[in-house]
């Protein structure tokens, strides 16, 4: 187990490379199963999740290859299994986008019900009702699904009871080979999504309406491997716009698509957050930060990222005033906020969904331990900003999401260090 140990109060200088985007590379790579040959990924982040699912596209048969300069070489043509394997998809919530693929390839697929972060009941009911849309059947022996295509639909409209990013995926994947056109509506607009859709038009797809809510699939008889670079992380870049905001000092992130932070810089605006988009780079400096009585609100894209919420409620302790926070998506997105109340925050916690936070409030150091990803990039924030020392514990969780965070924050002038 290793942890990170800070010494806070050190405003953030100069810059800070971001990777490719968590989110797009996992469904991507999980696509890799409908692609014939080789392909090529460039950009793409070396954190556990993508470790993880490549261990799991091995274990299907495929040949997978990392080199140092954040490329993945991968070839899914001999895979040979239907069956994920289950000690592997407990690890990873995305080992449900290979349900998608197997199906489109095989017409079956076996897994257990995903793992990943503890952050609230995180059901697959979406993913087994539009799969259904597409002649699906779902059977369930304790956690473990079987799914089997038992009825060809070659055309048809499936409409999402939610805009699910991870179901909206697997609908992409599992229609985009063989026959068949099928049109979606309420379908997810998240830049990883998009990510994937321009992968696979990349890799001889036919999908029309991108950008909208209501596509159409047109699948095709095969589809080959390509080279292909994965988009920046926009959490990952508007994780280290509030670092930089909380911390004081200046910082160029780069590279960034502009297209795809315009509410995250909308809220940081709000709060008093001095910055500007110059060709591929964001560039944040030295704030006044506002008076609040704010209320902020997660929710499907373009609505405020839920994966920012809570680097988000840390620099509400350092605004003047109350901000409310509301996440419907999570059920227990905010419950890491009693670890932000020992240091010295001052927060209510209304029920599962909603906090209160009152500032600005001086934290101190501590022991802490990162309870996910989200939660765990959002107390190193607390800890850089708060007096003294803090150690946080199991700083794997948060190396899931994010790559050498601990080098590329000392790069910028943080008193940070990992020791194992």
């Amino acid at each position: 187990m290793g942890k990170f140990i800070i010494f806070g109060r050190k405003k953030l200088q100069g810059e800070i490379e971001v990777y490719g985007n968590k989110n797009a590379v996992l469904p991507i790579m999980a696509s890799s199963i409908l692609l014939n040959g080789e392909t090529t990924l460039s950009n793409v982040p070396r954190i556990k999740d993508v470790e993880v699912m490549g261990q799991i596209l091995v274990k299907l048969g495929a040949n997978l290859k990392f080199n140092n300069d954040h490329k993945l070489i991968l070839n899914c043509e001999r895979i040979n299994s239907v069956r994920v394997d289950s000690q592997l998809a407990r690890k990873l919530r995305a080992s449900v986008l290979l349900i998608g693929p197997l199906i489109a390839r095989f017409g079956k697929a076996e897994i257990v019900h995903p793992g990943g972060d503890i952050i609230g009941k995180r059901s697959i009911d979406t993913h087994l009702e539009v799969l259904a849309g597409l002649g699906v059947e779902t059977k369930k022996k304790g956690d473990l699904y079987l799914f089997r295509r038992t009825k060809k639909i070659n055309e048809g409209e499936i409409f999402l009871s939610e805009p699910s990013v991870t179901a909206s995926e697997n609908l992409l994947m599992a229609s985009s080979l063989g026959n068949g056109n099928i049109k979606f509506d309420n379908f997810a607009l998240e830049p990883h999504v998009l990510d994937l859709a321009s992968f696979l038009l990349k890799a001889g797809a036919k999908i029309k309406g991108l950008g909208s809510n209501k596509i159409q699939v047109i699948a095709q008889k095969e589809l080959n491997g390509v080279n292909y670079s994965i988009v920046p992380d926009h959490i990952e870049i508007g994780t280290f716009a509030i670092f930089a905001a909380a911390c004081g000092g200046s910082l160029k992130i780069y590279p960034v698509f502009g297209n795809h932070l315009k509410m995250i810089l909308h809220i940081l605006s709000g709060l008093g957050v001095a910055w500007k988009l110059k060709k591929n780079a964001l560039y944040i400096y030295p704030s006044k930060l506002a008076v609040s009585g704010k209320r902020i609100q997660a929710g499907p894209w373009p609505m405020f990222p839920t994966d920012l919420m809570s680097p988000l409620i840390v620099l509400a302790t350092q605004l003047d005033g109350q901000t409310l926070f509301h996440d419907p998506m999570y059920e227990s997105r905010m419950f890491f906020v009693d670890k932000l109340i020992r240091m010295g925050a001052q927060i209510t916690i209304c029920d599962p969904h909603r906090v209160i936070v009152y500032g600005p409030t001086k934290l101190s150091g501590g022991l802490l331990d990162s309870p996910d990803i989200r939660a765990g990039v959002a107390l190193v924030l607390a800890a850089l900003i708060a007096e003294g020392k803090s150690v946080i514990d199991h700083c794997e969780i948060i190396e899931r999401g994010y790559e050498n965070l601990e080098k590329r924050l000392a790069k910028a002038g943080a008193n940070i260090s990992k020791h194992e």
